[in-house]
């Protein structure tokens, strides 16, 4: 059970209790008061129940409408009928005792219709109130969801640009005769002896004295 349905129900249990209370006192106070002004045995007990029942009628009404947030402007007849109700309960309980000039017991039997009226003034207030609260409750604002982040790529490496090599034009087939690579081979030979290194088409071409395709095709044999 929510919170304010428990607070409601404890109001209304205890204006139900006050008012019992009030018909238990008032019966016996008003009933004593009618023989004492001579109005008749049969009669005298009904006169404290018709203030009791209209007091519980309209704290029956009022606690329906303050559920229901009627405005206190609306109900000004009801409540101001609950307030002579109080008042006749009130004058009713006392009159008896003060009459007999019971002052103490007066003030006693004058307990419970003054919390009947404060109860019929406070409570509808109070469950009209509880109403506006109920109905008027705070909505949490939404949460708002945090962006979720995407895993960060990491970006490519860029292509290193490769130097290019260039190729060689490619030798045509030349046939080389016998005899030139015979003489080839011995001034390669005699150029690998003398300088320590491998002789050069150019300088094959230059010590045989024929053309450059002529002596790389002699060359390329020699180094196959």
């Amino acid at each position: 059970m929510s919170e304010d349905r428990i607070t409601q129900r404890t109001v209304t249990v205890i204006m139900g209790i006050i008012a019992a209370l009030a018909f238990v006192f008032s019966f016996g106070n008003v009933w004593a008061l009618a023989l004492r002004l001579g109005v008749p045995g049969p009669i005298a007990p009904l006169i404290a129940p018709m203030v009791d029942l209209s007091v519980v009628g309209l704290l029956v009404a009022l606690r329906y409408l303050s559920l229901r947030g009627v405005a206190a402007e609306h109900i000004k007849g009801a409540t101001r009928l609950m307030h002579l109700s109080g008042l006749l309960t009130l004058a009713l309980n006392v009159a008896e005792p003060i009459a007999a000039r019971h002052y103490g017991r007066a003030a006693v039997d004058a307990v419970a219709p003054l919390l009947l009226l404060g109860w019929g003034a406070v409570g509808p207030q109070l469950l009209r109130h509880f109403h506006t609260v109920a109905h008027t409750a705070p909505v949490p604002a939404p949460v708002e969801k945090e962006p979720v982040s995407q895993p960060e790529l990491a970006p490519l490496p860029e292509p290193v640009a490769r130097p290019v090599t260039p190729q060689p034009d490619p030798v045509p087939a030349v046939s080389v005769p016998a005899p030139l690579l015979n003489a080839a081979r011995t001034i390669a030979a005699t150029h690998q002896a003398e300088h320590g290194e491998r002789i050069s088409p150019a300088q094959l071409r230059a010590r045989l004295g024929i053309a450059l395709p002529l002596a790389a095709a002699a060359h390329a044999q020699l180094s196959a």
